[in-house]
């Protein structure tokens, strides 16, 4: 990380190839080394490489696949 006053940078791990990388605002794909590393991860996000745990959903479940419909709302006249 870099301290006012000192020259101590910041270098992690890009998450895609492990390839130390420094992490600053100067570095437009951070925490990534590149767009290419960038484009990888993104890729795997779109294509549910990734998962977070949890139960499996019941896909005959409404409430639990994200298509019940929103509650009526009440006419107050």
């Amino acid at each position: 990380m870099a301290v006012a006053g000192s020259s101590r940078v910041l270098l992690v791990d890009c998450p895609a190839c492990a390839r130390k990388t420094e992490y600053s605002p100067t570095n437009r794909w951070r925490p990534f080394c590149s767009e290419r590393c960038k484009r990888i991860d993104l890729g795997a996000w779109a294509s549910e490489r990734y998962r977070i745990a949890g139960a499996p959903l019941d896909p005959t479940d409404p409430a639990e696949a994200g298509t019940e419909p929103p509650p009526a709302s009440k006419n107050m006249h």
